[in-house]
C-alpha cells in the first residue's frame, strides 16, 4: 500500500510528490465557488449569522463524501496494471487512494479554516466534538460506498462513469443547499433515508445549537457505512480474478 500511495503521489501531478498538494486545491476551489455563489445570490443563513458558515457546514461533508468515494473508484482503472504483481492486492490500490483523499480532505479543511478566519468569519462550531464525529462518519460512509463502487468497476469499468453522474444526484439531494427538516414530512422523511443527508444533518446540529435534529439518526449512518464497508471487503475477495479475466 505504501508503494501504491507513493506512486499515486508522484504520478498524479507534475511527476513530483509535492504535486499532491494540488489535490487539496480542487475541493477547496469547488467549495468556495459554491459558497460565494450562494452569498452573491443573496441567500441568507437560516441558522447562524453568516451564510458561508451555514452552507459550508453542508457542502463540506457532501463534497468530502463525493471526492473520497469517486476517486476510490477511479483508483482501480488508473492502477490496473499494478495488479500484475502478485503482492499487490485490490485493497492496496483502493485504500491507498482513499488514504490520500482523506489526507487531502484534512488539508482542505485547514485551508478553509484559515481563509474564513482571515475574512473575519468564525468557523468554530457550537459542539466541536460532534462536528469531528460528523466528519469521521462521513469518511466511514465514503469508504463503505467507495469500496463497493471500486469492486464493481473491476468487473464493469463503465460503472465509474455511471457513479460520477450519480454523485450529482447525491449533491442535489444531500440537503447541503437547503434545510431538510423544514420540508414537509412527505419529502423530508424519505430524504432522511439517504445516509449523506444524515451526515449533513449531523454536521449542522454540531454547528448550530438551535438546529432541529428531528431527522438525525447517528446510529443509522454509522451502521450503513459499516455495512457497506463490510460488503466491499467481502466482495474484494472474489474480484481480482474476475478483473484479470475481464482484462
Amino acid at each position: 500500500m505504501s508503494a501504491v500511495i507513493l506512486r499515486d503521489m508522484r504520478t498524479r501531478f507534475f511527476n513530483h510528490g509535492l504535486g499532491f498538494l494540488v489535490q487539496s486545491l480542487w475541493p477547496l476551489t469547488h467549495i468556495f465557488v459554491l459558497l460565494f455563489l450562494n452569498t452573491l445570490m443573496g441567500r441568507s443563513a437560516p441558522y447562524g449569522s453568516n451564510p458561508m458558515v451555514f452552507f459550508g457546514a453542508g457542502v463540506v461533508p457532501t463534497l468530502s463524501f463525493i471526492y473520497i468515494s469517486r476517486f476510490m473508484a477511479y483508483s482501480i482503472i488508473l492502477n490496473k496494471n499494478m495488479l500484475s504483481f502478485p503482492i499487490v492486492r485490490i485493497t492496496d490500490i483502493i485504500y491507498g487512494r482513499a488514504f490520500l483523499e482523506i489526507i487531502a480532505g484534512f488539508i482542505t479543511l485547514f485551508f478553509i479554516w484559515v481563509i474564513l478566519t482571515s475574512m473575519g468569519i468564525s468557523p468554530y462550531p457550537d459542539d466541536p466534538l460532534q462536528a469531528v464525529f460528523a466528519y469521521l462518519a462521513t469518511i466511514l460512509l465514503a469508504l463503505g460506498i467507495g469500496s463497493i463502487i471500486s469492486v464493481m468497476t473491476t468487473v464493469l469499468p463503465i460503472f465509474v462513469t455511471v457513479y460520477a453522474l450519480m454523485t450529482i444526484l447525491f449533491y442535489l439531494s444531500s440537503g447541503c443547499l437547503f434545510v431538510t427538516p423544514n420540508l414537509p414530512d412527505q419529502i423530508a422523511i424519505p430524504l432522511s433515508y439517504n445516509p449523506l443527508v444524515q451526515c449533513v444533518e449531523w454536521m449542522r446540529t454540531a454547528y448550530f445549537e438551535n438546529y432541529s435534529d428531528r431527522l438525525l439518526d447517528r446510529e443509522y449512518v454509522l451502521s450503513f457505512g459499516g455495512l457497506c464497508l463490510l460488503i466491499g471487503l467481502l466482495a474484494e475477495k472474489y474480484s481480482k480474478r474476475l478483473m484479470l479475466d475481464a482484462g
